[in-house]
């Protein structure tokens, strides 16, 4: 029990503020930046990326498509994350009230963090869009296959809001509160130094990882197609996001509506959410027409291609079930049985043939004789009969 209680006060009764942010490169004319908070960001669009590779796969796509799709839908995607972050906090660029007292210079420095995922995936819904018009693939398909790795890329990236100590919520008692150093821009002014705060960059992360788990088994179960995965995940996503955006109090654009002002990013949450819930509904009342395949129509494979593919697949199932224990190639059963079979016989009388010819001239002229009787005449020596 004395074990138990030595390791409960050992664990700390907040979450530290970090002591490490990134790391310089050395180069001739100076050093080059590495922020942590793009290593996240980084980070999560590998990992996403990836899961998004195996469930495109799984769904028929054709091979390397989904990083065709890629290199147009993430600069898409972090241009427009860029951009709705600039609308929705326009102070630190515009100024207050756009009184031009902003510094626009920082719009494009989003190494020091910034990035709205409403405006990410809209313009990356875009650059998805082009880069299947491209590859030949439905829409609806790529990003039903994207869904959960989206979640999980941003469940990854929030913690680059963590390294920048930014975006944090209201105060806290909480035993898992988040320490902000006193001397960072982001401290609000007028608190105590130790001052603990909600870790919301940690709640949201852990809601997106929890999210992931439940798009794929609700996939697994339903097996969505037509972009219904998509508007689920926007569904569970916001759902979050509202309550969890509803702690922050850095500063941010308020909104008023119905009579009530809150952050436009709780506004956003909201409407996101029901409309995703009315198109996710609509959806599943319409009944599907076709097979749901990944491809555009007229831009399926031919037949001969997907003969050429299932015929060589089929080779390379033959060809590795034909070497046996020892290591010899075994005889394939069904026609090519039948065919060695044939080859069999062939030999076996070749081999007759050769002892009969060596048996000596009774038996030619037995042979001579059977000639004869079943062709009626001998041929001559110039082959005529």
């Amino acid at each position: 029990m004395q074990a138990v209680l030595r390791a409960a006060a050992m664990i700390p009764a907040s979450i530290p503020s970090p002591d490490w942010s990134g790391f310089d490169i050395p180069l001739p004319w100076g050093a080059l930046r590495i922020h942590a908070y793009a290593l996240c960001i980084l980070a999560g669009i590998i990992v996403g990326l990836w899961l998004t590779s195996v469930r495109w796969a799984r769904r028929g796509a054709p091979e390397g498509s989904v990083w065709d799709i890629a290199v147009w839908a993430i600069p898409f995607g972090i241009i427009g994350g860029r951009l709705y972050h600039v609308v929705s906090s326009p102070d630190a660029y515009f100024g207050p009230g756009f009184d031009g007292t902003g510094d626009l210079s920082l719009i494009p420095q989003i190494q020091r963090g910034g990035l709205g995922i409403w405006g990410a995936v809209l313009l990356g819904v875009v650059g998805a869009w082009i880069g299947c018009r491209r590859a030949g693939v439905k829409l609806s398909a790529f990003v039903d296959a994207a869904a959960p790795g989206l979640l999980l890329a941003q469940a990854i990236g929030r913690w680059g809001n963590y390294f920048n100590q930014e975006l944090f919520g209201a105060p806290t008692t909480l035993p898992w509160g988040l320490q902000v150093d006193a001397n960072n821009a982001n401290f609000p002014a007028g608190m105590p130094a130790d001052t603990l705060f909600h870790p919301t960059f940690l709640y949201e992360s852990l809601w997106n990882l929890v999210g992931v788990v439940i798009l794929l088994a609700l996939d697994r179960k339903f097996n969505f197609r037509r972009s219904r995965l998509f508007w689920l995940y926007a569904v569970y996503y916001t759902l979050g996001r509202v309550w969890i955006e509803a702690l922050r109090i850095d500063d941010a654009e308020q909104v008023s509506l119905f009579g009530i002002t809150t952050r436009l990013n709780v506004w956003t949450s909201i409407f996101v959410l029901l409309a995703a819930a009315a198109i996710f509904i609509f959806l599943g009342l319409r009944k599907r027409s076709g097979a749901d395949s990944p491809y555009l129509p007229g831009r399926e494979p031919s037949a001969d291609a997907e003969a050429d593919a299932k015929a060589s697949a089929d080779n390379a199932i033959v060809d590795a079930d034909s070497v046996d224990s020892s290591g010899r190639q075994a005889v394939p059963a069904g026609p090519a049985t039948i065919r060695n079979a044939e080859h069999s016989v062939s030999d076996s009388e070749s081999r007759d043939n050769l002892r009969n010819n060596q048996s000596g001239s009774g038996d030619a002229s037995t042979e001579a004789e059977t000639t004869k009787d079943t062709t009626g005449s001998a041929p001559d020596a110039n082959g005529k009969l």
